[in-house]
Parts: structure tokens; C-alpha cells; sequence
């Protein structure tokens, strides 16, 4: 004789704990969307935090140049004497190049690791997509094989 009794309980607790996974994963989902949602706000931020921080040092450069200028103008103390001024904007300009490049290959690596840091993020969602793929076939194979083996328990008594 089957016991009814008791697989109406274990329907009820696989059940019960589906939904336990269910409400679960709907919950952190949940908390991503909204912190999604919150992200291109915090990146606006941080563009306007840069561009300001920017337009502070250009301004702090100009009012100091104009200042130095100034002292200067008045003969008192010169800043770089005529014989060393054309070496002296030489130099600079080939210094402010060398910047510029360097920049430029900063920022070039900089795209290269955050593309890089993408494709890698894609990478580990299609193993976790295969993982789970495998996962679920070994636990309907495990969950088979224990039905499998309580059916033949409870038709032996």
C-alpha cells in the first residue's frame, strides 16, 4: 500500500521550496535593477566632478601664469632671462608633447583593460550558463534515480 499521506508532504515541500528560490532570486534581481537604475546618475556625477576639477585647474593655471606674468612685466624679477627663453618654450613644448602621448597611450590601455574586463564578464556568464546547464541535468538525473529507488522501497512493503 502507497502512503498518500506522505507524498502529499514531499509535493508540498518541493513546492514550498521552489518558492523559496523563486522569491529569492526575484529579490536580487530586484536589488540590481535598482542599482541600475542609480547608475547612470552616479556616472553623471563623476563626469561633472571631473570637468569641474578640470576647469579649477585651468583656472588656477591662467590666474597663476597671469601673476607671474605680471611680476614680471614690471622688469623687477625676470622669470627666464632672453638668452634661455627660446631653449627654455623648446623644452617645454617637447615636455608638454611627451605628456599628450603618454596620455594618449593611458587611455588606450585604460579602454583596452575595461574591454578586456567586458568580454571576460561574458566569458563567466556563459560558464555559469553551462555550469547551471550541467547542474540541473545532474541533480533531474539525481532527483530520477530517487524516485527510481523510493518507488521500488514503497512497493516492497
Amino acid at each position: 500500500m502507497v502512503d498518500t499521506k506522505s507524498k502529499d508532504d514531499t509535493t508540498a515541500r518541493s513546492t514550498e521550496g521552489a518558492n523559496v528560490y523563486d522569491t529569492v532570486k526575484q529579490n536580487y534581481i530586484r536589488i540590481l535593477d535598482e542599482l541600475t537604475k542609480a547608475q547612470p546618475q552616479y556616472t553623471q556625477s563623476v563626469s561633472n566632478l571631473q570637468l569641474d576639477h578640470i576647469a579649477a585647474a585651468k583656472n588656477t593655471i591662467q590666474n597663476v601664469v597671469s601673476a607671474q606674468k605680471q611680476l614680471a612685466s614690471n622688469g623687477n624679477v625676470p622669470i627666464v632671462t632672453p638668452p634661455y627663453a627660446d631653449e627654455f618654450a623648446k623644452q617645454s613644448n617637447e615636455i608638454t608633447e611627451n605628456i599628450v602621448r603618454v596620455v594618449h597611450i593611458n587611455n588606450q590601455l585604460t579602454v583596452n583593460a575595461i574591454n578586456a574586463a567586458a568580454e571576460n564578464f561574458r566569458t563567466l556568464n556563459r560558464t555559469i550558463e553551462s555550469v547551471t546547464e550541467f547542474n540541473t541535468s545532474a541533480a533531474k538525473a539525481w532527483n530520477s534515480f530517487v524516485t527510481v529507488q523510493q518507488q521500488q522501497f514503497l512497493h516492497k512493503e
